[in-house]
């Protein structure tokens, strides 16, 4: 067995049929949205970043030919985005990605447990902060799936070269968001998927279907439990599919005003979270909690 550390959160990636809607989506629950980075295999992101050095990814598809390409030439990440859009919808939560400083080591760990979901990837791309200022980022990235699990994909993520770019400004939300501190999916076999996400975190399970990462902790549900906790439809059966994203906030009160003020749904959990149900260019349920 290839030794590990536990990976902690990087980022996730969110299916959107348009990065404008998403935007506009995105604006009106009060969090500050990058401009556009452009993939060099067809899609595009307009990220959100999060003071504890993790961040959303909204995905669209920018070129379908480049796409078409990529997905000929074994690309697994947009693979899998239109595998998830032809079952699941334009609208999204797809992959859950964790921070790696060896992506090679954690691919030949995902092929010797036999989940690999395919080969690496390796890429760079512009990023402009809000002011500007671009630079170049790169990326290598090792992939792991369920074999049953289709819905879900993870994988590990190496920034080789991370833009020295003052993101100060982008992590300024109005709803007072300071990071992720939870992930939650739906699976009609929730005590099935530890070994899935244990080897993709390098971390054990512990606490039931909880993965504790050094950031965040990722928890999996039956439909019945999410639908309980939350409020909210978990949606289809699967196996394994990302729902919902808890964000730490500085004050309920406040991000409670500020939705009200655009007018966006929302309900109070038992827990005294707010829980945002999904929207176009807000593909999971998106839950705020108070942590000062």
């Amino acid at each position: 067995m290839i030794k590990t550390s536990p990976h902690p959160l990087d980022h996730l990636v969110l299916p959107t049929q348009s990065l404008e809607i998403a935007r506009q989506r995105l604006s009106s629950l009060g969090f500050v949205v990058a401009p556009i980075g452009v993939h060099p295999f067809g899609t595009e992101n307009a990220c959100v970043f999060f003071a504890d050095g993790t961040y959303l990814e909204p995905l669209a598809v920018g070129d379908e030919q480049t796409v078409g390409q990529a997905i000929g030439e074994g690309n697994v990440f947009v693979a899998h985005d239109r595998l998830y859009r032809n079952k699941l919808g334009d609208e999204g939560f797809s992959a859950v990605v964790f921070g790696t400083a060896d992506a090679d080591a954690d691919h030949a760990r995902y092929v010797e447990a036999g989940l690999s979901a395919g080969d690496m990837l390796s890429f760079s791309r512009a990023f402009t902060d809000a002011a500007g200022k671009s630079d170049t980022a790169s990326f290598k990235l090792a992939f792991v799936a369920g074999r049953k699990a289709t819905d879900a994909l993870l994988f590990a993520c190496q920034r080789i070269n991370a833009p020295n770019i003052d993101r100060t400004a982008l992590q300024a939300h109005a709803n007072g968001a300071t990071g992720i501190v939870e992930i939650v999916a739906v699976s009609d076999r929730p005590s099935s998927q530890s070994g899935l996400l244990s080897t993709a975190a390098g971390q054990d399970a512990n606490d039931g279907e909880k993965i504790r990462l050094p950031n965040a902790t990722l928890t999996v549900l039956s439909p019945e439990a999410f639908a309980s906790r939350f409020g909210v439809s978990a949606g289809a059966p699967s196996d394994l599919r990302f729902t919902a994203i808890i964000f730490a906030v500085r004050s309920i009160a406040a991000a409670t005003h500020l939705l009200a003020a655009n007018a966006v749904e929302h309900n109070m959990s038992d827990g005294d979270e707010i829980v945002v149900p999904p929207a176009p260019g807000q593909g999971a349920a998106f839950i705020f909690r108070e942590i000062p």
